[in-house]
Parts: C-alpha cells; structure tokens; sequence
C-alpha cells in the first residue's frame, strides 16, 4: 500500500471513513500491564491497522466491499492512570462515548483484560447481553498476580454479569479453572479438539446464547501455525475456515452488538498473523453488513 494511503483501517479515503457516516468505529487500545511469558501485545492495534492497508476490500464470499458501510479509525486510547483498576473505567468510557452515537464498536487490543470493560460498556447500553469467547485459555481465574483485573481473569469477571456465555477453542485451564467450571460452569465450553470433529459443536453453543451477544476474540484461540506472534501460545487451535463458519452463522442467528480482538504481539517475521487478524475483523464487518441488508 503506497504511503499516501490515509494511515486508518483498510486505508480508506474519507468518504468511507469519517466518523459522522460510518457504521464501524476501530478503537485500538495498545495497553499491556498484566501479560504473561511473551510481551508485545500494545503494538498489536497498530500491526493490524497497518496489514489492513494493504488488504484487498472486495469480498469473494459475500461479493461486496464491506468498507461500504463506513470504518472509521479512532486514535490510540492513552490512559493517565494504568494500573488494572484504572484501566477498567477508562476503557469503559472510551467505549461507551463511540456507543452513544450508535456505533459498532471494534476494539484492539492489547492485553485480554481490556475486554471486561468493553463488555460493561455494551452491557450498559444494549441491557442483558451475552458473550461468545474465541480463546486458547478458561481466563476464569479470580485473581492472578495479585489483582482480579488480569488478563487470566477476563472471563471470570464478565461471566457473572453475562446473560449467557460460550467459550470456544478452549485447551488451556489451570486446576482452579477446571473446579470452577466443575462446580459453577453451566455454559458449553467447546475444546479446541472438538472444533476439529466437524461443526456440530455450533448448535450447542448458539443455543446458549441470548438475543444480542458481544464477541471477545483472543488470537490465540488460533492455532500457532496461523498465529505464533501472541504471548502464550498453545497448540492445536482454531482453524480459518471453520472459525469463519461460525462466526457468520453468529452474525446471522443472534444479533452481535461488538467485538474485540485481543493479545496480538507482533514481530517481524511472522506477517500473516497481522494479516489474519486484519482480514477476520474485516470478515465480521461483512457478516454483519451482510445481515443488515437482508
């Protein structure tokens, strides 16, 4: 993508990008505190906006340019205060001033812990939402690292406010997560190896679901061949293809208020995880686009 392209997602020009006409508001928040093992995750936003400049925009699925719709490419978050508690009401503002306009939020992380307020920012204006989590880990511990607002803790703090939950691509919990599930879980959580046995495993979790649901999308919930840039990443994950049916029967099935994209950490070898990342958000778009004209 030559130079002059406008520096927003997908490199569009203004009249597919301002604020005022676009349906989709891309809200990258590089923040990263509480990551485990690899850093990186605060250069994820700007990777992915940058490997979507260079994305072709016609769909071949859908055989539209989702960007019709209007994306408009917000600045960095920046936080005064960064210390995890902090976080959560910054965050949640930000959201909620681009949610008072009517917007389909899209945020980009940055570390997992973001998504708590993203989804108390939805909650807060669509009422009784649910949540469908794309993700390589339970995240349903308490506390992690002397704070309960932990990346490992994400889940654990939207579950108990959500109208209903589905966690998909799961393979990595720690003893406390799996007595919690055990005791507490009455949601599907889908193993990542049952997402390789066909697609049965979509039924049972759309029918977990409310009406409305907010999508959190940890990358590692990909397997590491697509994405190896993310901080702890775990074998024998999600798949493209699949991954994309599912998520256009979600946008079809249920009505899907926001989304998140988190725990990129970009280097500079492994190109097509940004690009994957880029092009999945831009696939959402379309679904979603696809179904507000039908």
């Amino acid at each position: 993508m030559p130079e002059f392209y406008p520096s927003n997602f997908g490199g569009l020009p203004p009249g597919q990008s301002s604020l005022e006409t676009s349906r989709f508001v891309i809200l990258p928040i590089p923040y990263e505190v509480t990551t485990s093992y690899v850093k990186g995750t605060k250069f994820g936003p700007r990777a992915i906006i940058e490997a979507s400049r260079n994305m072709e925009l016609y769909d071949e699925e859908l055989g539209m340019e989702p960007c019709e719709a209007g994306i408009f490419t917000s600045e960095d978050l920046l936080f005064h205060d960064i210390s995890p508690g902090a976080m959560v009401d910054t965050v949640k503002e930000a959201v909620g001033h681009y949610l008072s306009m009517d917007k389909f939020v899209v945020s980009l992380g940055g570390e997992h812990n973001l998504s708590f307020p993203c989804f108390l920012a939805h909650r807060e204006v669509h009422g009784e939402i649910g949540v469908v989590q794309l993700d390589a880990h339970a995240d349903l511990r308490e506390s992690y690292e002397g704070t309960p607002f932990n990346h490992a803790c994400v889940m654990r703090r939207i579950v108990g406010c959500s109208a209903g939950t589905a966690q998909v691509g799961i393979r990595s919990l720690s003893r406390e997560e799996a007595d919690y599930l055990k005791a507490k879980g009455t949601w599907p959580v889908v193993w990542a190896r049952e997402c390789q046995e066909g697609d049965g495993w979509m039924d049972r979790v759309l029918a977990a679901l409310p009406p409305k649901v907010y999508l959190t999308v940890d990358v590692d919930g990909f397997d590491p061949s697509l994405v190896p840039c993310t901080g702890t990443p775990e074998p024998g994950g999600l798949q493209w293809y699949p991954t994309l049916r599912f998520l256009r029967r979600l946008c079809r099935e249920r009505e899907v208020v926001g989304m998140d994209v988190m725990e990129l950490a970009p280097d500079r070898v492994h190109f097509a995880a940004d690009f994957l990342v880029a092009r999945l958000l831009y696939k959402v778009m379309g679904y979603l686009s696809e179904t507000s004209a039908s």
